[in-house]
């Protein structure tokens, strides 16, 4: 099977079941080159400034967010359901301690767009350029949000990804 580029608008509510059934993947990597992947659970994709944006959220603390912060890019990787537990191990286990591509057999392949590699065994692709990024701010989240999902005090940061292309599995 071939990578093939297509138009992000196709796939939208694909990536927002694959959201609801714990199937995204998130790929950055450093100054070093190394790629990381973790389990995203929260993101969407949408129009903001007339461009292509993928939203995610990544928390400081995450060995992600250092590596987003070097480069400025990211990818968006949608498992089939079948490779669902590789999402739940990237979930559980810290790129700092562990090589996830190699511990579950996922191959890192070039990207279009960004040098950011996608997921080889991944149906789906986003590539990403960092356009934007905001804190949150706890004051102005709703009040039950904090408790319930912050109860630490560990808010995310917010990545506005300007989707570059598109890649799906053919």
């Amino acid at each position: 099977m071939a990578k093939k580029i297509a138009d992000y608008k196709d796939y939208v509510g694909e990536t927002i079941k694959a959201f609801d059934e714990g199937r995204v993947l998130l790929v950055s990597h450093g100054k070093e080159g190394l790629p990381n992947v973790m389990a995203i659970g929260w993101g969407t994709v949408g129009i903001i400034w007339r461009k292509p944006m993928f939203v995610v959220l990544v928390r400081p603390s995450r060995h992600t967010y250092k590596l987003i912060e070097e480069t400025g890019e990211f990818t968006v990787n949608i498992v089939t359901p079948q490779l669902k537990e590789v999402v739940q191990y990237c979930g559980t286990v810290s790129g700092r301690d562990h090589n996830k591509f190699k511990e579950k057999q996922l191959t890192a392949i070039p990207s279009k767009k960004v040098k950011t590699p996608i997921i080889k065994e991944c149906i789906l692709h986003f590539e990403c350029r960092v356009v934007y990024k905001n804190d949150l701010i706890p004051s102005e989240l709703e009040k039950s949000i904090i408790p319930a999902l912050y109860p630490k005090g560990d808010f995310h940061l917010v990545y506005f990804g300007e989707i570059l292309a598109c890649q799906y599995e053919s």
